[in-house]
């Protein structure tokens, strides 16, 4: 048995991914605990798995779903830039608390996400294994491929090469003093610094819940890369009620704008409008931002909710409108569902490309959204049948990628030879 920590962010898309392969170790005779600040012990303990608290003082309780919502009304640069501050605090919070806890709680390896980089310096430091796990889009910096936060298409061209690169080097001189304060720590640790941001991620195995065929083509992944598919699980999601009875049999079109970047209200009214008048039910989940009684009547009458059973409901959807997070994004796929994505802000631009890409949907950005444009694009997606069947070709990819179970037994192998992974 080996006592396994898990580091990750404690937003919903993250634990989402995390949890279930916690759980999926656990099931297996292994202890599974997560490391991180108060505001993702609710979600954990529901999962079954142990708890250790860091950054109390940084980040009581509140802390993080305060920072949250103030990230859900902004979009564009500006939430890049609030989202880059926030990961800067909690890497400082990580590299200064997690040694101890991860020393005084027995860990012996770690699943850290990707978005982490800071919790493998931790493991370097202790000396431990650990493992990354990718619970948002890959991050791994390619020149053939487009930065996360953009939704460029892929294109092999030599333009397009040159267009990448001088956007990572955009991105990588944002996030610089994150970079500063990783470095410093590795200074004062006597580690040796790192050449290629690529090179913080683990050498035994990197585990995507993407299917390959929603990446583009990459030729510089490392060997012991793994493309698993999602890890979706009901396993630290509490029980949400639903009015099933509310539903009228016609083609569900299930629209949910994500647990952060759900603040937009005008979104939501473009949406109902644009659906108004088609032979659809519109179901509208609000993601936790507001009480359903707070929006103004939105055209059609749809049926709104704060929050929604997501896996259950994306069941009987025809088509869904999202903001591209990855999870809900592969939760459709998953159900073979197409999509229209409006992404935001972070990966979600990203996403978005990669379901235009593949043929599962089309994608307007939240800077060009119009009701016009909106109600094309649904039409376009309901009514010819390639976006269904790009879909269902997906779904048949996610459920030969093995899912967490093919990740846990990754996980466990890395772990229990030292040796990487080969995929």
């Amino acid at each position: 048995m080996t006592h396994f920590g898990l580091i990750c962010p404690a937003s919903t898309g993250h634990l989402n991914t995390m949890l279930p392969l916690g759980k999926e170790l656990q099931k297996r005779g292994h202890r599974v605990t997560l490391i991180g600040v108060v505001d993702a012990q609710p979600k954990t303990l529901a999962a079954g798995l142990e708890f250790q608290a860091i950054g109390e003082s940084e980040f009581p309780t509140g802390a993080i779903a305060q920072s949250l919502t103030n990230l859900g009304k902004l979009s564009g640069i500006a939430a890049t830039a609030y989202t880059m501050s926030l990961l800067k605090q909690m890497a400082a919070v990580i590299l200064r608390d997690a040694p101890k806890v991860i020393k005084q709680a027995g860990v012996e390896a770690l699943l850290i996400d990707q978005v982490s980089p800071e919790g493998a310096i931790v493991a370097e430091f202790l000396g431990i294994p650990f493992v990354t796990i990718c619970s948002a889009v890959v991050l791994n910096q390619e020149e053939s491929v487009p930065p996360h936060f953009t939704n460029w298409r892929y294109h092999p061209a030599w333009w397009a090469r040159l267009r990448n690169k001088v956007s990572y080097e955009l991105v990588n001189g944002i996030g610089k003093s994150i970079m500063e304060v990783m470095a410093k720590y590795r200074r004062e640790c006597n580690l040796p610094p790192l050449s290629l941001t690529n090179n913080g991620y683990s050498q035994l195995a990197q585990i995507s819940q993407q299917p390959a065929e929603l990446e583009f083509p990459r030729q510089h992944l490392p060997k012991y890369f793994h493309f698993t598919g999602p890890f979706h699980s009901l396993d630290g999601r509490e029980p949400v009620a639903f009015p099933y009875e509310k539903l009228t049999g016609q083609p569900l079109i299930y629209a949910s704008m994500g647990t952060i970047q759900n603040r937009l209200q005008s979104v939501f009214r473009d949406i109902a409008q644009a659906c108004e008048g088609l032979d659809v039910q519109l179901v509208i989940s609000l993601g936790g931002a507001l009480e359903p009684e707070a929006l103004p009547k939105l055209p059609g009458e749809p049926l709104i909710v704060k929050y929604a059973p997501q896996l259950d409901l994306l069941k009987k959807t025809t088509l869904t409108i999202t903001h591209a997070g990855l999870n809900t994004t592969l939760e459709s796929l998953s159900n073979g569902v197409p999509m229209v994505a409006i992404p935001v802000a972070n990966d979600q631009p990203g996403v978005a490309a990669r379901i235009a890409w593949t043929g599962a949907g089309e994608f307007i950005p939240l800077s060009r959204l119009s009701v016009p444009k909106l109600g094309a694009a649904i039409q376009r997606v309901l009514t010819q049948d390639s976006y269904k069947q790009n879909a269902l070709r997906l779904q048949a990819a996610i459920r030969r990628a093995g899912g967490v179970t093919r990740a846990a037994d990754i996980v466990e192998k890395a772990i229990s030879t030292g040796k990487p992974v080969l995929a």
